[in-house]
């Protein structure tokens, strides 16, 4: 049996039962089980208390069985800790078992036996060939007087194994006579206790509730057992009870007086256990207040000064704290006064600016010219973009002038040093790869396109490579690298 209610007004704890075994080890019911029940979260509300406002858990926390540690504010809490105190106790009693066609209810395992017993000493000459249902119960006698009578019960042949032997009639008939007439009372019922009354039909106003019995023996003589097994009668929920009224819960205990002496106020409280039925606000107070009088006070009041103005908050910017302060007018010696004399809040001022980022800067790139004036450049990125205020970001490409040799006019001879001086560079860069060796020992191929540029403005890079084609198997230089170019693109401001 498993069952699960909702502990209103929380949206999410619930008491229940999760596959309790009702059986007896003898494949019986249990007579009567009784269980002791604690309070269960199942994790989609974060409130802490019954009036919480309404705060789904994202994500939803598993179902798990409340604690007396869970939180302060908890109506479980415990600063002790220990066993969380038990809410609610339910109780499962048997209070019938109705046969499927049995005129007797039993009320125990000896009362099944005793009713199979005569069964099993009647002479049964029926063929094993022929299978039939159980026999239904005598029927009401056919008299109503004296006379008399017959009853009938009857079965229903579902099997004939062989169809030589021949099976008896599915009819069987008892001769009787009216109610009253035999010579032992036979027409008397036997009734079970009445159980208990049902809950009121409705929560709120004048309903009904019923009762039920069930009939543990009918009248031998086979009549009808005119007895009631049902009785209803008016119930009354609440009597003030209209479509707009609601129920709410008993008060709780009054709270401690504000006051250690003279007059003061305490307070106690209820809540809503039901809405209107028509959907309105409910009109019920859900707390009270009265004035309590505590022993008379035989000290001098406090006199304090009036409160300071608030301080600077405590930071240039962001969150911070801002205190204020009064004093003590009056001699401590002529009474207790625990007033605050300090009190200290949140203050929030504008965002503290951030600063630019930005990353290091960039290899400088080649020359742009191979012969006369030119110039290089290197780049640097973005990180962290000012913030409310902060530091701009400085410049993101710097230039210097290069200059490798004049430019011949003569272009033919122009173009020999270019490629002489090309070529020179070339074997310089080979020969630093190859920890100073005068010869590379490969065949290099051809450099990459220039990949596209990171950035469409303020000054991005681009990159290409040359990679390892061959290794020449004789020669005596083992050092032979991939080689890696990048140059600033896009250096125009944005």
């Amino acid at each position: 049996m498993s069952f699960l209610t909702m502990m209103g007004p929380s949206p999410d704890w619930n008491v229940g039962l999760s596959a309790e075994d009702l059986c007896t080890k003898e494949c019986g019911w249990a007579q009567k089980v009784v269980q002791d029940l604690i309070p269960w979260d199942a994790g989609t509300d974060s409130g802490v208390t019954y009036e919480s406002p309404n705060k789904p858990t994202i994500p939803q926390e598993k179902i798990r069985p409340l604690t007396s540690l869970d939180h302060p504010q908890s109506p479980f809490y415990d600063p002790e800790g220990g066993s969380i105190t038990q809410v609610a106790r339910v109780v499962i009693e048997r209070i019938a078992r109705k046969g499927e066609q049995c005129n007797i209810v039993p009320d125990n395992v000896d009362d099944i036996v005793a009713d199979l017993a005569p069964e099993e000493k009647d002479e049964d000459d029926t063929p094993e060939t022929c299978i039939y249902s159980n026999w239904s119960p005598w029927s009401a006698c056919s008299s109503s007087t004296c006379d008399k009578g017959k009853r009938m019960r009857q079965r229903m042949l579902k099997a004939q194994l062989d169809l030589s032997v021949p099976c008896p009639d599915t009819q069987d008939f008892q001769p009787c006579m009216g109610p009253g007439c035999s010579d032992e009372d036979g027409s008397t019922c036997t009734m079970s206790e009445w159980i208990t009354w049902s809950p009121c039909s409705i929560s709120c106003g004048t309903g009904m509730r019923s009762r039920e019995r069930y009939v543990k023996q009918f009248p031998e003589d086979g009549s009808v057992c005119t007895l009631p097994t049902e009785e209803t009668e008016k119930c009354t929920v609440n009597e003030d009870c209209a479509p707009s009224s609601c129920l709410v819960t008993e008060w709780g205990e009054w709270d401690e007086c504000s006051a250690t002496c003279g007059m003061g106020m305490k307070k106690r409280h209820r809540m809503v256990k039901m809405s209107p039925a028509d959907g309105s606000m409910c009109k019920a107070e859900t707390s009270q207040a009265e004035k309590c009088m505590m022993p008379e006070c035989h000290t001098i009041p406090c006199l304090l000064s009036p409160w300071s103005e608030w301080s600077d908050c405590s930071v240039t910017c962001g969150k911070g704290m801002r205190t204020r302060q009064r004093m003590l007018k009056s001699l401590a010696e002529l009474g207790d006064c625990n007033e605050e004399l300090e009190q200290v809040e949140k203050c929030m001022l504008p965002e503290c600016p951030i600063d630019c980022e930005l990353t290091e800067w960039s290899q400088w790139s080649e020359c742009n010219k191979s012969c006369g004036k030119g110039h290089m450049i290197r780049t640097r990125m973005i990180q962290m973009e000012p913030q409310f205020g902060g530091a701009p970001c400085p410049e993101t490409v710097q230039r210097k002038k290069c200059r490798i040799r004049k430019c011949l006019r003569n272009p033919s001879i122009q173009k020999l040093r270019w490629r002489e001086a090309r070529e020179s560079r070339r074997s310089e860069q080979l020969r630093e790869e190859s920890d100073g060796e005068q010869f590379l020992g490969c065949r290099m191929r051809p450099w990459t396109a220039w990949s596209e540029c990171t950035k469409l403005c303020g000054g991005g890079i681009q990159e290409r490579y040359m990679t390892v084609k061959k290794r020449f198997k004789s020669s005596q230089f083992s050092s032979c690298k991939d080689k890696k170019e990048i140059r600033a693109c896009n250096v125009h401001p944005c």
